[in-house]
């Protein structure tokens, strides 16, 4: 399993609940992601729901929308190159990122199966507006994933801005495959094109499997 597929799988197994509050108290968010993995554990075992991807994408696109920053993660994931895009070059990466992680969401619904969260302290910067949530996600006979959130706090409203993974941060792994991809082609609305390519096709192919 890839590095990116983990961590989104674990994203979405913690995000079904809105983190609307952080109290000082851990216990608080703690619970919510407990709570999350949970109704997670239960939706998959409906009969027939693990083996229709449209559902599974229809799902977890409703499920972590409200709870991430896409503005944010869009902003990160280019570096400088969100300086020198153009509007319209931002709404379609951030519309075409935002597919590409939904559907690899999705995948990941589909492949992990037996796990669980262990749930460690928040901590809490000092302006009491960013927070980091750690978990591990444990799998049988594997050893424990170190998966920490990054959020911040949005009118009242938690969400997530980074994820990482034994230290390895998802925008930056991003981010270094973007920046590759438009050296490479010489123009990100040629990367933009390609993703969007890329996601229907995906998209297609899942749906007619």
């Amino acid at each position: 399993m890839s590095f990116i597929r983990i961590v989104l799988f674990s994203l979405c197994a913690s995000l079904m609940v809105s983190f609307n509050t952080l109290a000082a108290d851990s216990a608080e968010p703690q619970t919510a992601i407990e709570d999350a993995s949970n109704k997670l554990k239960v939706r998959m075992q409906e009969p027939g729901f693990s083996h229709d991807f449209r559902k599974i994408n229809a799902f977890v696109n409703e499920v972590i929308y409200p709870h991430v920053d896409f503005d944010v993660i869009s902003q990160l994931v280019l570096g400088k190159l969100w300086k020198d895009a153009s509007p319209a070059e931002k709404d379609s990466f951030k519309k075409e990122f935002q597919i590409l992680l939904v559907r690899t969401y999705s995948r990941a619904f589909v492949e992990f199966k037996d796990w669980s969260v262990r749930f460690l302290p928040v901590n809490k910067e000092e302006n009491e507006k960013k927070a980091m949530v750690k978990t591990e996600i444990l799998q049988p006979g594997l050893q424990p994933i170190a998966v920490n959130y990054r959020m911040h706090n949005i009118n009242g409203n938690w969400k997530v801005y980074d994820i990482s993974i034994e230290g390895v941060s998802l925008v930056t792994n991003y981010r270094t495959s973007f920046k590759n991809e438009v050296e490479r082609s010489g123009s990100l609305q040629e990367v933009i094109d390609q993703l969007a390519k890329r996601n229907n096709e995906a998209l297609s192919a899942q749906n007619h499997s």
